[in-house]
């Protein structure tokens, strides 16, 4: 078992790096049931709430959480895309909430692969730097702000790779993906991104392998 007993241990396939950090996919799942330290919400520029992710997870956390957003708010105005706040979990398993904005999708040539990519370095950076263990992602920008999942799953995945393998708290991140069609398109990618790696180490000291959970 690779591991502590705390962590999370469903997932269909994973990304497993030496040094027991991993990078997981699940699905069908719902992220505001994750016991992961963090879990990360796909907000607007405004982090006063809206639809989808964001509207879940206000909704299990409770009201302290957009108290905190409002007090966010205050002083730095909206989050531009690519950055990330973190505030308490409320009412969550999880004690934090990362709060980050993906790229709207205007056709890919407009900047979003790389605020798509800075989400991702940005949460776990933050979560490292605030000494968690885990933190769950959904698949950002890929709902009402249209990114093809074909194209946002690669760069989700080596974004979090890239930031993961410098971390030194964070050991475990996970994408839970709220259909079928998402999770396969996340595990296609991770395995092109195995397979990529293994005929050319992006790291030499953190060689990989896939797992996939016995069905």
């Amino acid at each position: 078992m690779i591991g502590r007993d705390t962590r999370v241990q469903d997932f269909t396939t994973r990304l497993v790096l030496e040094g027991n950090k991993t990078i997981e996919f699940f699905g069908p799942g719902d992220i505001t049931r994750e016991t992961t330290s963090a879990i990360v919400n796909a907000a607007n520029s405004s982090l006063l709430g809206g639809g989808g992710v964001d509207g879940a997870i206000h909704r299990a956390g409770g009201p302290a959480i957009l108290a905190e957003c409002r007090q966010i708010v205050s002083k730095i105005g909206s989050l531009a895309a690519g950055k990330a706040v973190i505030t308490a979990g409320g009412r969550l398993a999880a004690k934090k909430v990362i709060h980050t904005v993906g790229p709207i999708y205007h056709g890919g040539d407009q900047g979003e692969a790389g605020e798509l990519a800075s989400c991702h370095l940005a949460c776990v950076r933050l979560a490292d730097e605030h000494s968690l263990e885990s933190l769950s992602f959904p698949a950002i920008s890929t709902g009402a702000y249209g990114y093809p999942v074909a194209q946002a799953a690669p760069l989700a995945i080596a974004s979090t790779f890239g930031a993961l393998v410098s971390a030194h708290s964070v050991n475990q991140v996970r994408f839970v993906l709220f259909d079928y069609a998402t999770l396969t398109a996340y595990e296609r990618a991770a395995e092109n991104f195995y397979s990529s790696n293994a005929a050319y180490p992006l790291h030499a000291a953190y060689p990989l392998r896939i797992e996939k959970a016995h069905s």
